[in-house]
């Protein structure tokens, strides 16, 4: 699976807020899906963008591979940033429209004490992005 931590030109986020099953509520996240077969992980990535917030990137760049729960299953994920955003949409899989959220990335660290924004990969990603950015 891959996870994508959409950074736009003015300095946002792009979040998802959609019904998580498992917590019976609506959740704010990133974008994120399975690997189809035959793709890469950063063709995914840029078509799960495409699919959940109708945007593709002209660059996504590679965080860190991780796994959910190893000791029970093999759950890997590929988290990217991906940034030169453009306008495309694609049709995606998802029951119902998602609710697309900007946030800014200079607000980030508001952003992990929302109570909305718990899903312990999106954490890791938004954490790994902004040591990223830091660093450049």
């Amino acid at each position: 699976a891959v996870m994508v931590v959409p950074v736009t030109e003015q300095g946002d986020l792009l979040l998802v807020r959609e019904y998580a099953a498992g917590t019976e509520r609506y959740e704010l996240g990133l974008p994120k899906g399975l690997i189809d077969a035959g793709e890469t992980p950063e063709q995914a990535a840029d078509r799960e963008l495409k699919e959940e917030i109708g945007f593709g990137a002209q660059n996504l760049v590679p965080l860190k591979r991780v796994i959910l729960a190893p000791s029970y299953f093999s759950s890997k994920m590929t988290l990217f940033i991906a940034e030169d955003l453009y306008p495309e949409k694609l049709e995606g899989d998802e029951p119902e429209p998602l609710d697309i959220v900007r946030w800014p990335l200079a607000q980030a660290e508001e952003l992990l004490t929302h109570l909305d924004f718990c899903e312990a990969r999106s954490i890791t990603a938004l954490l790994l992005t902004l040591r990223s950015l830091n660093n450049n």
